[in-house]
């Protein structure tokens, strides 16, 4: 990785230690117990915390990009769905200082040296607006990771994450440069094929992929689309 952080088969070949067990507590929920002992003994939650990374996430991007390369080039960023900020992080190392890196998010995060964050919503009706007009030029990346609260009911998720998968599409669509890529995050069993026929009209590419950073019991997986071929009627 560049400038000096550490590959991902760095993270997965850690030597593991003796896991950490955590013992219930009164008043804490035995989901909150499972959660937490989740966390102490993720080696991927523990080299982020090493390398001052606001999350784990931030491993799923840098994964994506060595296996896609949809970084290397690339000068201006749309990063949907930014909080916590960890794939800002990501993109302020790997791309070059001149770079324009624009984030956004309903709630407000701290500033990373080299992103400009908006605190908004990406659906109200001048977001787009706004965001074209603060490009500098024809984005040459969008990225989503935005997925709405989890209810438990997994049809109404995956419809959710779907309806701002597409969102983000029309967005990217508009924004991005010829060759440019769009990346988002979707749920297994959640990928509509309209969606992925509209997509492979837009881009000469679109892959469906789980980076190694992405738990195996999670049911998010990315769909990463290359080479726009620029504005076409669907």
């Amino acid at each position: 990785m560049a400038k000096g952080w550490n590959r991902q088969s760095q993270t997965r070949s850690r030597a593991r230690g003796a896991k950490v067990r955590v013992k219930t507590a009164r008043g804490r929920k035995p989901s909150s117990t499972r959660w937490l002992q989740r966390q102490l003994n993720d080696p991927y939650v523990a080299e982020a915390n090493r390398l001052g990374l606001r999350s784990r996430a931030a491993f799923k991007l840098s994964e994506l990009d060595d296996r896609y390369q949809f970084l290397k080039g690339a000068n201006r960023v749309v990063d949907l769905g930014c909080a916590p900020g960890g794939w800002l992080q990501i993109l302020t190392k790997k791309l070059p200082d001149t770079a324009q890196i624009i984030g956004i998010d309903l709630q407000e995060i701290e500033p990373v040296s080299g992103a400009d964050i908006w605190v908004m919503d990406f659906l109200s009706e001048d977001a787009e607006e706004r965001l074209m007009a603060a490009l500098d030029g024809p984005a040459d990346v969008v990225l989503s990771d935005m997925a709405n609260s989890a209810t438990g009911h997994r049809q109404t998720d995956q419809i959710r994450t779907m309806a701002l998968c597409e969102a983000a599409l029309d967005f990217a669509i508009k924004v991005l440069g010829e060759g440019g890529t769009f990346v988002a995050k979707v749920l297994q069993g959640g990928s509509d094929n309209a969606l992925i026929t509209r997509m492979q009209h837009h881009f000469k590419s679109v892959k469906h992929t789980k980076p190694p950073a992405s738990r195996a019991d999670s049911k998010e997986w990315f769909v990463v689309a290359q080479g726009f071929k620029g504005n076409r009627k669907t």
